[in-house]
């Protein structure tokens, strides 16, 4: 079955694009390019998920898989990617097999992977010492937002090549929106992580402490969703919280790896982090629990 949610897709020219990574993020992104009417090249570490992809999508306007990221993206208007970190950036875009190396002249690479500011900026002199263009476009909407076509995507980079990339990407945002130069949409992603984290650990004590306190707490999840507690979390997740359940998505060792890089750029610019610190190694705990792959509100697990 597709991973794929149906949407409606405005109607914008077919172009050539290639899509880097296909894990539970990038695997429905691609589908949503492919089911837009746009030409799709796809490369994956695994080449055998890459070809279950071609198979999946094999309706659509010929897509194809590559056995190098630089195969991958011959003759692509838009290269997107999403991959793991830093270094798994660094290893798809760099070196003889790299995209960079097989991109066109004028061609942008729009990386989804949540990094590190610097990597977005050292990637972007080198995009441009050959040519191209480089916008880092870290998302939010987990799992599911990348099924169903409704990610917020926060970028950075040249306007010019912004405006070419938006009309394609709308194939699986819901938003997507220039923040500023090279580097201004993963730092942008830091701030949504670090007000994530405090806003999991803050449900996860109201919770703890309404069951401690003999409550029915869908009933008082009901009650107060519809004040000033309210958030995307509590609607999303509490009641699953509520009831232990945390296989949903987003897992607690990337949210880890995302509030490493936080910590790292708050000690560059001296931003102070005192709660984002303490809920980093409550998650830490929650690895040592064997959470590694709960979701991120597994948080209250501590708490029980």
């Amino acid at each position: 079955m597709s991973s794929i949610k149906p949407r409606p897709y405005d109607a914008v020219p077919s172009q050539s694009v290639a899509f880097l990574g296909l894990g539970v993020m990038g695997y429905p992104m691609a589908g949503h390019l492919a089911a837009a009417g746009h030409r799709v090249t796809v490369y994956n570490r695994s080449a055998a998920k890459a070809k279950a992809w071609c198979e999946e999508f094999s309706h659509s306007a010929g897509p194809k898989h590559a056995a190098t990221p630089a195969a991958a993206v011959q003759g692509a208007d838009i290269v997107f990617c999403c991959v793991g970190n830093d270094d798994d950036l660094r290893s798809v875009t760099l070196g003889a097999d790299g995209a960079f190396a097989g991109m066109k002249p004028g061609a942008i690479f729009v990386d989804h992977t949540t990094a590190s500011a610097d990597v977005a900026r050292e990637l972007s002199a080198a995009a441009a010492e050959k040519g191209r263009s480089f916008v880092d476009a870290p998302v939010s909407g987990g799992q599911a937002g990348a099924q169903n076509g409704a990610l917020t995507v926060m970028c950075g980079g040249d306007p010019a090549a912004f405006d070419k990339v938006q009309p394609v990407a709308m194939a699986f945002s819901r938003a997507f929106t220039l923040m500023g130069a090279s580097g201004a949409g993963q730092l942008t992603k830091m701030v949504n992580q670090i007000a994530i984290a405090g806003l999991v650990q803050g449900l996860s004590e109201a919770i703890a402490f309404g069951q401690k306190a003999g409550l029915d707490m869908n009933q008082v999840l009901d009650v107060i969703g519809k004040g000033a507690a309210q958030s995307w979390q509590m609607d999303n997740r509490g009641k699953t919280m509520v009831a232990d359940q945390f296989d949903f998505g987003f897992a607690v060792d990337w949210m880890r790896k995302d509030l490493g890089l936080v910590l790292a750029e708050a000690r560059r610019n001296g931003a102070r982090l005192p709660v984002t610190a303490l809920v980093d190694q409550f998650y830490a705990d929650v690895q040592q629990m064997g959470g590694q792959r709960w979701d991120t509100s597994s948080l209250i697990r501590r708490l029980r």
